[in-house]
């Protein structure tokens, strides 16, 4: 009978081979021990070699102190705020907002002892001693004051028409006479805040603010009756106006995530904003915000109740003496990051703009009416109308872009040509892409605000804003947007576009009157560049291209044949100097040149000395 086959010795085991089972009577490794390299490999794992161990050898180190080397009768200061200066690294000044200032909110009004916060309790005091009347009991409050100085230098021309009864100069016979004008404006704003927790990481528990304006501005115009409604009045005009520009109270509702998720609460006059650019809401209004954020700020929110101020005429400061206006905005916008591209944050809104001053008769502080516009059949108007929005604001791998599309949908219940219900049908849309190429930014514009083709059908199809101050396609640097083109000859008091504005709403005031929808509509396509020349000298240039969408209505008010679509050309450029390569200190120069197109010679032009009209800006502003 044969005899069964031994196993082989453990030596001589083919390599990579092991036993299904360990041998129990092997000895076992400790948890510690590192085996030694016996040739054996894991199959289909990458092997490295490993590094030499690591140990320390430091002969002659100084161990740190033992716990009986510190003296024991120095007590620790829990002031952390006020370290820096106790150890003489700063020197605090009321006068400096670049270093520890407590003007400036980097420390807290009181941070009593733990001694004195535990006295107090016993005492039943307040943890800080301020003024009662503060209702500050807590010593996490922080002040901030702010004080900004902006000055404005600004030689201009544009159609100026001659007066009605009167002229500056006897002789001047045509409609049209010199168009030199000159402005000079000061404005003054200061403001403070009381703000309660560290806002480092987290929204304020707490804030209450106040903003305050004061301006002065002084206009010389070569016509009379333009400054003014009385033909007795000179043709220049200094003026001073106070605006509250800032008073609420805004309060921490809750956190919502560990991640400090949160809805917060603001009331009063505050500064609104509808999307990224400002074109169709950009004002400080006296209003309700509830606003927060959620999945770790990716979702942010805003629901906002607005009732508009009125305003000052010659500052458009708010102005609190006069009751607020029959208008009234509705407005809630949802915003999400990183979509639908990384980089690209979406924002989706709604709007709704109920507007009851049909039986308002306003006259502004020059003695011009505003409601109703002096336009049509000068009736006042009710109006609602329906904003639906999409913004986004990012970029898209090398390009950065920003854009807005809206439609308006609504009922004006004055038709200005037929005294009729008309439906509100019209859109909106602006693109501005820009690349980036080391310091300098090439930057293209496009815009279309429809324009209503039948002024005497049952639809406007004109687009107009609310309180339109877009930053876009050179913003006031370009003559178009800077500028407010009076509306001669189609209406008295009106202007065809806004000052600070690019749509052609022909409207009597962005601030005082009424939106409207029977427009001609606005057409805009341009390229700019940005040069940062150094960190403190930005160059800034622009070519627009501007139409009107459709000219039917200027036609209709004009009682004119033809009124071509060619506004003309715009061609800008600025120049920024920050000294000191921040925002405390800037200074801006800028020029623009109105090259005429045809369908503006259509409604103004009448001299040949009128062949282009230029603007220029000088703005120094100076912040605390």
């Amino acid at each position: 009978m044969a005899q069964a086959a031994q196993p082989a010795p453990a030596e001589a085991q083919p390599q990579g081979w092991w036993p299904s089972e360990p041998d129990p009577q092997a000895p076992q490794p400790r948890p510690d021990e590192v085996p030694e390299d016996d040739g054996r490999r894991r199959p289909g794992v990458p092997q490295r070699e490993l590094e030499d161990p690591v140990t320390q050898d430091n002969p002659g180190a100084i161990r740190s102190p033992p716990p009986e080397a510190f003296p024991t009768d120095h007590v620790p200061v829990p002031d952390r705020w006020r370290l820096i200066e106790s150890l003489g690294v700063v020197r605090e000044r009321w006068f400096d907002p670049y270093n520890q200032n407590q003007f400036k909110g980097d420390r807290p009004l009181c941070v009593p002892s733990a001694e004195e916060q535990e006295r107090r309790r016993r005492e039943g005091l307040a943890r800080c001693r301020t003024p009662r009347w503060l209702g500050i009991h807590e010593p996490d409050w922080f002040f901030v004051a702010s004080a900004v100085s902006d000055t404005v230098i600004e030689p201009r021309t544009f159609p100026i028409p001659v007066g009605v009864q009167t002229t500056q100069r006897p002789g001047s016979l045509d409609v049209f006479g010199r168009s030199e004008s000159l402005v000079l404006a000061q404005t003054f704003i200061v403001g403070a805040a009381l703000i309660q927790g560290s806002t480092a990481y987290m929204p304020p528990h707490r804030e209450y603010r106040i903003t305050l304006a004061v301006q002065a501005n002084y206009v010389d115009v070569p016509e009379r009756r333009i400054l003014s409604v009385e033909p007795s009045a000179p043709s220049h005009r200094f003026d001073y106006a106070i605006g509250v520009q800032e008073l609420f109270v805004d309060d921490h509702l809750r956190n919502v995530s560990d991640r400090f998720d949160f809805d917060s609460i603001r009331i009063g006059i505050q500064p609104f904003q509808f999307d990224f650019r400002g074109f169709l809401f950009n004002d400080n209004q006296l209003g309700v915000r509830l606003f927060g954020n959620r999945d770790n700020n990716r979702f942010q929110y805003n629901l906002m109740a607005i009732w508009r101020l009125e305003k000052d005429t010659n500052s458009g400061l708010n102005n609190i003496l006069q009751m607020p206006r029959s208008d009234w905005i509705l407005h809630a916008n949802l915003y999400r990051q990183d979509f639908p591209f990384v980089g690209m944050t979406s924002q989706a809104s709604l709007t709704f703009n109920l507007n009851r001053e049909r039986g308002d008769i306003e006259v502004d502080d020059n003695g011009f009416p505003v409601r109703p516009a002096l336009i049509g059949d000068l009736r006042g108007r009710n109006y609602e109308v329906a904003y639906l929005g999409y913004s986004a604001d990012g970029r898209i791998g090398r390009i950065n872009l920003s854009a807005a599309f809206y439609g308006a949908l609504g009922w004006d219940r004055n038709n200005v040509f037929t005294g009729e219900t008309a439906k509100i049908r019209s859109f909106f849309a602006a693109a501005e892409p820009s690349y980036d190429m080391n310091w300098i930014r090439l930057r293209g514009a496009a815009l279309f605000a429809s324009g209503d083709g039948d002024p005497y059908d049952d639809t406007h199809g004109g687009f107009d804003a609310i309180f339109e101050n877009p930053i876009f396609a050179g913003a006031d640097t370009s003559y178009w947007i800077r500028q407010s083109i009076p509306f001669a000859g189609g209406g008295r008091a009106v202007s065809l576009n806004g000052r600070n504005g690019i749509l052609n709403s022909v409207r009597s005031s962005k601030e005082q009157g009424q939106s409207n929808f029977a427009n001609p509509g606005t057409i805009l396509v341009g390229a700019g560049a940005d040069f940062d020349i150094t960190p403190q000298v930005r160059v800034s240039a622009n070519v627009n291209h501007l139409w009107f969408a459709r000219t039917a209505t200027l036609e209709a008010l004009r009682m004119q044949g033809t009124i071509r679509n060619d506004i003309g050309w715009d061609v800008s450029a600025a120049a920024i100097w920050r000294p000191s390569m921040t925002q405390n200190l800037v200074f801006r120069a800028s020029a623009a040149v109105l090259q005429p197109g045809t369908g503006f010679r259509d409604l103004f032009e009448n001299e040949d000395r009128n062949r282009r009209y230029y603007s220029v800006l000088l703005n120094a502003i100076a912040t605390y």
